[in-house]
């Protein structure tokens, strides 16, 4: 290792890169070039990714929402456009005969004046089961959700979002067991809870869903519902298998394809996480060939000093230089010319991500969240390209030390 150290191996490789200094310039380009584009590529893929987990957020993603609609055949005595209405005892009958369902919550939704003392507010009203906070984690900002207390004692109380929050109160003002007025009926709020910048349902305040079916006279009828399956079931299967027992339950024809509506997020998630892997896969490919096209332009270059060097090799090889050290001394430029292109590239590709990340990354609408490249793959990179550089310089290493000194000395 000492040769690392030695000052004239470093004044020979300064003095090869001075002779060539166009050459060996556009060369660490090339190789920069790769290694810049991997890691803007790939911390690209990683923004996209991350703005895809942001817009699930909380929620699960192995969901699906069934609802209602018209059918468009006619079946069992009942004429195409029949309005098909949901029941609160379609939930029991699809948990215990589907398999692979996690959890399952009915939902009502209806709209409402909302009031409280001079403030007033039209605003979505949500009648739900706690198990909806397991499915859509509600980000809680004071008090709770929905408890089974509230839905077996019918209890007159409501979570609100931050927006209503903003609209009825006071700036500071603690909301927790203030009454608000929901179409002339009082609640006392127990929650509330923050926007979701991800998936909106529409909710804006959420009363037991007990509460609900009486005051808004919905007896069994619900709007639809959200079916959650477990990590190693298909959602799609289950969503095929509910619509199926549904059909059967509502006199449905089979092959009615309009008579229920649905939103499968298990199946969408599935299909961007397929598309994300391979734009991760294309990443990798077009960067490790745009850097072994780099490193392959510096064993190019180096063959050329090689050649020539030839009588510089040939005097060197006639007073005892051992072939080790001539190609040691090939090899170690090689080295050098790419780990300072790798620098260079990893350098400018952060300071291209940063600039993404701060024009395109922030705010609301922002359509890459984050872009960043994990430290150990920038390692595995810089190493696999030093490794490749070590492996392109063998080439000219040993055209080098094949040439016999006499016939070196004889080259003009």
């Amino acid at each position: 290792m000492k040769f690392l150290f030695d000052k004239d191996t470093w004044q020979e490789i300064y003095s090869s890169i001075r002779k060539n200094k166009t050459r060996t310039g556009i060369t660490i380009i090339g190789v920069m070039w790769g290694i810049f584009l991997l890691v803007v590529l790939l911390g690209a893929a990683k923004g996209v990714e991350n703005n895809f987990n942001k817009l699930f957020g909380d929620f699960a993603t192995n969901s699906v929402f069934i609802w209602g609609q018209e059918t468009s055949k006619p079946f069992k005595g009942f004429q195409e456009g029949k309005q098909v209405a949901l029941k609160i005892d379609d939930i029991d009958k699809i948990k215990n005969e589907v398999k692979g369902i996690d959890l399952i919550a009915p939902r009502s939704q209806a709209g409402g004046l909302v009031v409280r003392k001079f403030q007033s507010g039209n605003f979505n009203i949500s009648g739900d089961f706690p198990v909806l906070d397991k499915i859509q984690n509600k980000d809680l900002i004071y008090g709770r959700f929905i408890n089974d207390n509230d839905i077996n004692e019918k209890k007159k109380v409501c979570v609100i979002e931050e927006e209503v929050y903003k609209q009825l109160f006071e700036k500071d003002e603690y909301p927790i067991g203030e009454l608000i007025s929901i179409n002339g009926i009082n609640y006392s709020v127990v929650g509330l809870f923050k926007e979701s910048q991800t998936i909106r349902l529409g909710d804006n305040i959420h009363i037991p869903f007990t509460t609900f079916q009486q005051v808004y006279n919905r007896g069994d009828n619900i709007n639809w519902m959200i079916i959650t399956g477990n990590p190693d079931s298909s959602i799609v299967q289950i969503e095929k298998d509910a619509q199926l027992i549904l059909k059967n339950l509502h006199k449905i024809h089979p092959e009615d394809k309009r008579a229920l509506g649905g939103i499968n997020l298990g199946d969408m998630f599935k299909k961007m996480t397929e598309f994300l892997t391979g734009m991760q896969f294309l990443t990798w490919f077009v960067g490790i060939a745009t850097l072994i096209a780099g490193v392959f332009a510096i064993g190019n270059i180096l063959l050329i000093t090689v050649k020539e060097r030839t009588k510089e090799i040939g005097i060197r090889r006639a007073l005892g230089a051992k072939p080790w050290e001539v190609k040691r001394q090939i090899i170690l430029e090689s080295v050098f010319l790419t780990s300072i292109a790798g620098a260079l590239g990893i350098i400018f590709g952060g300071f291209v991500l940063m600039l993404i990340d701060a024009t395109l990354g922030k705010g609301p609408e922002a359509s890459l969240t984050n872009p960043t490249v994990d430290i150990p793959v920038v390692l595995i990179a810089a190493v696999t390209l030093v490794f490749l550089g070590t492996l392109i310089g063998l080439i000219p290493a040993q055209t080098a030390v094949s040439i016999r000194p006499i016939e070196a000395l004889r080259e003009e």
